[in-house]
C-alpha cells in the first residue's frame, strides 16, 4: 500500500510539473509574440532583430530560438496570433449585432476602430515582405482568410436584418475596407481627425440606403415593449 501511494503522489507531482512547464512555455511564447507586434508597430519590419525582440520580451535570445527557429517564423506567428484575436472579436461583434440589431453606421465605426488600433500599421509593415517572400505569404494566407470570414459574418448579419443580397453586402464590405485602409494610410502624414470624421460620415450616408431595415423587423421593433 505505501508503495502505491508513493507512486500516485509521484505521478501527480510529475503531472503538475508538466502543466507548470506547459504554462511557462505558453507564457514565454505569448510575451515574445507581443514584443514582436510592439516592435513591428514601433520600429518596422526591417528595423527589428531577434535580439531586440528577446530584450523587449524580457527573455534570453536562447529562449527565443527555443520557441521560434527564425526571425521570419516569429513574425509570422505573431501576426497570425494578432489576426486570430481580431477575428475572434469580429465574430463576437457579429453575434451581438445579430442578436440586438444594428446599422451599417455602427459597422463602419467598428471597422475604423479595429483598423486604427495598430492593426493596419502593423499590416503595412509585413505586406511588402509577403509580396516578395512566397513562404511568408503562404503562411499568412489562411489566417487572413479567417480574418475576412469574420468580417463576412458581421456583414452577413446586416444583410439578414435588411433583407439584402449577400453578394451586394460583400461588395459593400470590401469597399468599406478599402476606404478605411486608404484613410489610415493617410494618417501617417496627415494628422487631421476632423478630415477622417468627415470621410466616415460621407461613407455612412452612401451605405444607409443599401441596408434599410426590413419591413418585418420594423414591425417587430414597434411591437417590442419599452
Amino acid at each position: 500500500m505505501p508503495c502505491g501511494n508513493r507512486h500516485r503522489v509521484g505521478a501527480d507531482g510529475m503531472a503538475r510539473e508538466r502543466r507548470k512547464q506547459k504554462d511557462r512555455t505558453a507564457e514565454t511564447s505569448a510575451r515574445l509574440k507581443a514584443a514582436t507586434i510592439d516592435l513591428l508597430h514601433d520600429r518596422g519590419f526591417w528595423r527589428m532583430s531577434t535580439v531586440e525582440i528577446a530584450r523587449q520580451a524580457g527573455v534570453s535570445r536562447g529562449a527565443l530560438t527555443h520557441h521560434f527557429a527564425s526571425r521570419e517564423e516569429i513574425i509570422t506567428e505573431s501576426v497570425a496570433d494578432m489576426l486570430r484575436r481580431v477575428t475572434e472579436d469580429l465574430h463576437r461583434f457579429a453575434e451581438d449585432f445579430a442578436d440586438r440589431g444594428g446599422s451599417s453606421d455602427e459597422i463602419v465605426d467598428y471597422i475604423w476602430r479595429m483598423m486604427s488600433d495598430r492593426l493596419f500599421y502593423v499590416t503595412m509593415e509585413f505586406l511588402p515582405e509577403a509580396r516578395h517572400n512566397a513562404d511568408f505569404k503562404a503562411r499568412l494566407i489562411p489566417v487572413v482568410r479567417a480574418f475576412h470570414a469574420g468580417l463576412d459574418a458581421v456583414w452577413t448579419a446586416l444583410a439578414a436584418r435588411s433583407g439584402v443580397d449577400p453578394d451586394r453586402t460583400r461588395t459593400a464590405m470590401n469597399a468599406s475596407m478599402c476606404l478605411v485602409r486608404g484613410m489610415i494610410a493617410q494618417t501617417v502624414i496627415r494628422d487631421d481627425p476632423l478630415y477622417y470624421i468627415g470621410l466616415l460620415d460621407f461613407w455612412k450616408t452612401q451605405l444607409r440606403p443599401l441596408f434599410p431595415v426590413a419591413p418585418g423587423r420594423i414591425a417587430d421593433e414597434r411591437r417590442a415593449p419599452g
